[in-house]
């Protein structure tokens, strides 16, 4: 798929520019901090994350982990998720320019833990953006940079330089970096150096999801 540019060019204001991407991934996912419902979406627009969005794997009846007592009051494992491990696929074609992939996946927080989560996030922010973004991938489309963001330590298959096509294999959904549950992190910018970039609007197919959708994409539907 095509981006749609701004014709102010890389590294200057983005506000108008946008790119449409195929969903990542197939089976069921919950919508979070969509820039639908809200810019900036993550309620900052520090490291381009203005039109940033998060998209939670759930069951195919759109749940995540029960919650139990033990829930509410420690962190739960990160494979206790359904989407812990799914395979996360390209949404574009391009060029992969930057992977890292050496952090470990942590624990999940929800309840009280949550909390104390939380306090730390002052600490990550100011470790920089690979702190937040935990393993991730970036990806040169026509000059939009796509990231995609908390994968699963060690499951990134691909390589810098690497040429993709839309719906190729990349990674697992996993729980590093800023995460309080595993799930995969999406934004657009206009630059790979993160200290320099703006964000870029996405869509997914011609629409953008808002908060509380369930996405559903069936394996017949990706791209190969």
């Amino acid at each position: 798929m095509n981006p749609a540019r701004h014709p102010s060019g890389r590294g200057r204001d983005h506000a108008l520019a946008s790119i449409d991407l195929a969903y990542p991934f197939t089976g069921h996912w919950l919508v979070q901090n969509s820039p639908a419902n809200r810019v900036p979406s993550h309620g900052t627009p520090a490291f381009a994350t203005a039109h940033a969005i998060d998209l939670v794997p759930v069951t195919d009846s759109g749940h995540t982990a029960p919650i139990t007592l033990n829930s509410l009051v420690r962190p739960e494992p990160a494979d206790r998720f359904p989407g812990f491990g799914r395979p996360i696929l390209a949404p574009v074609e391009g060029v992969v320019v930057a992977v890292h992939d050496s952090q470990p996946d942590h624990p999940a927080y929800r309840g009280l833990p949550s909390l104390g989560y939380a306090l730390t996030q002052h600490r990550r922010q100011a470790a920089g953006w690979t702190a937040l973004a935990g393993n991730h991938v970036l990806i040169d489309s026509g000059g939009i940079i796509v990231a995609l963001c908390h994968l699963q330590e060690g499951s990134i298959q691909v390589t810098r330089g690497r040429k993709l096509r839309t719906g190729d294999a990349l990674a697992r959904c996993g729980n590093s970096g800023n995460s309080t549950e595993p799930h995969v992190h999406i934004q657009a910018m206009d630059d790979p150096d993160i200290t320099r970039a703006n964000a870029v609007r996405l869509t997914f197919n011609g629409s953008l999801p808002g908060n509380g959708q369930v996405i559903y994409v069936d394996e017949t539907h990706c791209t190969h």
